[in-house]
């Protein structure tokens, strides 16, 4: 008689070995993966909030006049225009009231403050979102700088809180769409998953790519990635996620097989 292989140890993500382990492991310890990764990625999204967009904000707030708001859905700007208020290599803050078009793309994203709409133009176009016809909102230096200064540390706290819900809830959501088809192909594959372990494994095969983005934030905020290349990493994340799908299957044990002994051609006493 064969002893059964004593099943591996959950406690990396990151080869198919490792997450064909976590479909035997209990919840709470792939929760616990998952949480980590997932502060890791708040943690670069935080880094990449304050060191990108959060000095775009600050320097637009510095040259903006000292009066202005957006009211019944139209801007109030005082100031000239086209006028630009805050530009780098990745975002761009300008205003030009009636979107001319004379500052041009100027970085990755421009938000452009218009008349009756903000405009936000990428690599992929420009989408309008119109002002909110039923309030006022300040846009002015005076107001705006000293509620940033008290809001900034917030933002800053509850972008990460956010990263975080975002990435656990998605993850949940992936494994809740691929256990299924991981289930088919390990009853099709004698492997050995019911529906909770095919779970597990989905929700554990999602880590690789998972990092994957966490290290494309970082470099894609230092300059080493440009918006074309962080485009195609995160279409890939995707695709990393798939494959470790379908190779941890590989290492799940297989379906134990139930054997008779003696003839089976006799027939069974009375």
């Amino acid at each position: 008689m064969s002893v059964p292989a004593r099943p591996a140890t959950a406690w990396e993500p990151f080869t198919p070995r490792g997450v064909a382990a976590f479909a035997r492991a209990g919840l709470g310890r792939l929760l616990l993966v998952q949480f980590i990764v997932a502060v890791l990625a708040a943690a670069a999204v935080v880094w990449f909030v304050d060191n990108i967009g959060f000095p775009a904000v600050n320097a637009a707030i510095q040259k903006m006049p000292p009066t202005g708001e957006i009211h019944s859905g139209n801007l109030d700007w005082p100031g000239r225009s086209p006028e630009l208020l805050a530009t780098g290599r990745i975002l761009t803050l300008d205003v030009d009231l009636d979107h001319s078009g004379q500052l041009g793309p100027t970085a990755d994203v421009q938000i452009e403050f218009g008349r009756k709409t903000v405009r936000f133009f990428s690599l992929f176009g420009y989408l309008d979102w119109n002002y909110p016809a039923g309030y006022i909102i300040t846009f002015n230096r005076n107001t705006l700088e000293p509620l940033w200064g008290a809001w900034a540390m917030e933002l800053l706290i509850m972008s990460g809180v956010a990263a975080v819900i975002s990435c656990l809830l998605s993850w949940w959501l992936l494994a809740a769409l691929y256990f299924l088809p991981v289930w088919l192909l390990g009853f099709f594959a004698n492997r050995d998953l019911n529906f909770q372990q095919s779970w597990r494994l989905a929700g554990t095969a999602l880590m690789p790519g998972a990092m994957l983005m966490v290290v494309a934030v970082l470099l894609y905020g230092i300059g080493f990635l440009n918006l074309v290349s962080f485009g195609f990493i995160f279409g890939a994340h995707f695709v990393i996620g798939w494959i470790y799908l379908f190779v941890s299957l590989l290492f799940v044990p297989r379906a134990p097989t139930t054997t008779r002994t003696g003839n089976p051609f006799r027939s069974p006493r009375k």
